[in-house]
């Protein structure tokens, strides 16, 4: 049989355990006993203390093998649990019952500016604000006490000395005998919450604009559909309604012209006193206001079709070149041409301006802004419109301002809604400044609306040059 070392214990690692007194019949040691015993005997007793040693060997590499594995998985343990700690973004530290730092994880040393050594030991109350850090000891004593301590904001300070605020949360420490032996902070930086909040608010936003724009989108291609079948059919009887008017209108004059003919000359009696009971003087009188006035009327049912047709149209018109300021100029004549009371046109326009676009869309939202214009401007004596037009690059400008009333800014809001107007009933559509901001849109523009600083409102038009699209 091999005799086996006895392993002996490191001098570092040897306790100073007092050894035991020999009986009496071990005194002489293991010679002495094998001495007085046969030989026989003694050698039994040595191959007895070699079978105790290895089994004490074997207990030992045993136990050596258990303490190795044990310490591997702590340290996994301990590793699994830092990377979690630094792959969190709120703050975590913990303390002991004293208060003095233990651990830390990333997302702290990343604000406070120092690693988690030079922090280990620390007052955990150091690293808030002066002014907070009595709430923090507080907090503490209250979690001691059994309360809970959660969403208090405190400012941590950051490597520059700047606050940087948490909603904090401190829950109690425990040991394996479940004694409360310190506390774990917990906080979240506000600055990624408010941001969360601000994005999830601006999400929920969009998500209802669009929501909104899709059901006004269904609603108004269903009346886009209606309007558009009721404009035409309307188109028809009032073309009828103006020829006869115009036909109406020379016959009346004929007949006038006959009668004042012929009251100068028959010199009857009695025609004289039916004239005056038929009150013929009276008609002739009447009959021409009576045709302007009807004239009138059916021009303004002509302009309605005319504007519900444009807001059902889904025609696309080609792109060309031409000059804008010509083109506002004539549009500011065809609408100051239908005013009973004009007001003063101010043009402060280049010319040339020349772009390339859709002359047509282009012309009509000009004519629905002066048109605008001058119907906020009604009944007022001193009545100005200014028209101004300019580039900026690839990028053409028109606005017009005027000095009336301006608009309420409760109503500002619905300007460029469908159907919307300040005016009297019967008075207008409402489909003006609709129709010029979609079309603003299509031809890669915006109209906007602002105060005009003398009084009134004023309306930009921001319109790009559409120098690269094929012109016709």
């Amino acid at each position: 049989m091999t005799r086996r070392e006895t392993p002996r214990m490191a001098p570092e690692t040897q306790t100073a355990t007092p050894t035991p007194t020999p009986p009496p019949l071990l005194a002489g040691g293991l010679e002495g006993l094998a001495g007085s015993m046969g030989d026989g005997a003694g050698e039994d007793l040595w191959i007895e203390v070699i079978r105790q040693m290895d089994s004490v060997y074997a207990d030992l590499v045993t136990s050596q093998t258990a303490l190795e594995e044990q310490h591997r998985e702590l340290s996994e343990a301990h590793g699994f649990i830092g990377s979690v700690l630094d792959a969190m973004t709120d703050v975590v530290l913990a303390c002991g019952a004293d208060g003095r730092l233990q651990r830390v994880n990333g997302a702290l040393t990343a604000i406070v500016g120092e690693s988690e050594q030079a922090l280990l030991g620390r007052e955990v109350e150091a690293l808030f604000a002066p002014d907070e850090r009595g709430a923090v000891r507080d907090a503490m004593i209250e979690v001691r006490s059994g309360g809970v301590v959660d969403q208090r904001e405190w400012n941590l300070l950051m490597a520059d000395g700047t606050p940087a605020t948490v909603s904090t949360n401190i829950a109690p420490r425990r040991d394996g005998a479940g004694l409360m032996c310190g506390f774990v902070f917990v906080g979240r930086p506000l600055g990624d919450l408010q941001r969360a909040y601000r994005a999830l608010d601006k999400a929920h936003s969009t998500l209802q604009r669009t929501q909104e724009q899709l059901l006004m989108s269904e609603k108004m291609a269903a009346l886009g559909r209606l309007v558009a079948g009721v404009a035409h059919e309307l188109n028809n009887p009032i073309s009828f309604v103006f020829g006869n008017m115009y036909a109406l209108k020379r016959y009346g004059d004929a007949i006038a012209r006959y009668l004042e003919a012929t009251g100068e000359h028959h010199g009857d009696p009695a025609l004289d006193r039916l004239r005056a009971e038929l009150r013929i003087d009276r008609i002739l009188a009447d009959i021409g206001p009576l045709v302007d006035g009807t004239l009138e009327g059916a021009e303004r049912v002509r302009d309605i079709v005319q504007d519900l047709r444009r807001f059902s149209s889904n025609q696309e018109e080609t792109p060309e070149p031409f000059n804008l300021a010509r083109l506002v100029r004539t549009a500011a004549e065809w609408v100051a041409k239908a005013q009973r009371v004009k007001p003063r046109f101010t043009f402060d326009l280049p010319d040339p301006l020349d772009l390339v676009s859709r002359k047509g869309q282009l012309h009509q939202i000009a004519v629905n802004l002066v048109q605008n214009a001058c119907d906020a401007l009604a009944g007022q004596a001193d009545g100005a419109v200014l028209i101004r037009a300019w580039r900026e690059g690839a990028t053409c400008f028109l606005m017009v301002a005027d000095n009336g009333p301006g608009i309420p800014a409760a109503r500002r809001d619905k300007i460029f809604e469908p159907f919307f107007t300040t005016k009297p009933i019967g008075s207008g559509t409402g489909l003006g400044l609709y129709v010029s901001y979609n079309m603003a849109a299509k031809l890669g523009g915006a109209l906007r609306f602002e105060d005009n600083p003398g009084g009134g409102a004023r309306f930009v038009l921001t319109l790009p040059d559409l120098v690269g699209e094929d012109a016709a």
